[in-house]
C-alpha cells in the first residue's frame, strides 16, 4: 500500500493565508493606534518574528506530516509559498490601505521621508529634496513588484535555513 505524501502546495497555502492575515491584523492594530507611519525597529522585527515563525511552523509541520522526513528543496518551495501567498496578501492591504482606507498615506510617507532627508542631508536645498521626492513619485508603482520580490527572496532564505535545520531523507532501501 501506498503512502500518499504531502503537499507542498498545501502547507505554502494554508501558513502563507495564516501569515497574510496576521499581517493585516498586526497592520491594521498599528493604523488603529495611528502608528502605521512608523518604520522603526520594534515594527520591523515583529514583522520579521511573524515571518520567521510562519515558515519555521509550515515547514515543520510539512516534515511531521511527511513521516518526518524533509529534503532542502521541499523546505524551499514551501518557505518561498508561504512568503508568495504573505506578501500577495499585504500588498493587497497596502493598495487599500494607501487608496481607499487613507488616500493621503503616499502624500504623508513623502513629506516623513522630506522631513528625514532634511536631517540627514543639511547641505541639500529643499528645492534639491522636492524634486528628489517628485521622481519618487513617479517611481510609486515599483514598491508593488519591490515588496513582493523581497518577500521572495526573504521566504527563500528562512526556507533555506530552516530545511538545513530540519532536513531528514529518507532511507534509500
Amino acid at each position: 500500500m501506498e503512502q500518499n505524501e504531502p503537499k507542498t502546495g498545501k502547507y505554502a497555502l494554508n501558513f502563507g493565508v495564516l501569515l497574510g492575515v496576521v499581517s493585516v491584523v498586526f497592520g491594521l492594530m498599528l493604523f488603529s493606534m495611528d502608528m502605521h507611519y512608523d518604520q522603526g525597529w520594534a515594527i520591523r522585527g515583529i514583522s520579521l518574528v511573524l515571518t520567521v515563525a510562519a515558515i519555521f511552523l509550515g515547514i515543520f509541520q510539512y516534515k511531521k506530516a511527511n513521516g518526518g522526513y524533509l529534503t532542502i528543496s521541499e523546505a524551499l518551495k514551501i518557505g518561498t509559498g508561504i512568503a508568495l501567498i504573505a506578501g500577495i496578501i499585504g500588498l493587497i492591504y497596502f493598495f487599500l490601505l494607501s487608496n481607499v482606507i487613507e488616500p493621503g498615506y503616499m502624500d504623508k510617507m513623502y513629506e516623513i521621508g522630506k522631513v528625514q532627508a532634511m536631517a540627514d542631508n543639511p547641505n541639500l536645498t529643499e528645492e534639491q529634496i522636492d524634486q528628489g521626492i517628485e521622481m519618487q513619485k513617479g517611481f510609486a508603482w515599483l514598491t508593488y513588484p519591490f515588496i513582493l520580490i523581497m518577500n521572495i527572496i526573504i521566504g527563500l532564505v528562512l526556507g533555506l535555513i530552516s530545511g538545513l535545520i530540519l532536513k531528514k531523507q529518507k532511507p534509500a532501501y
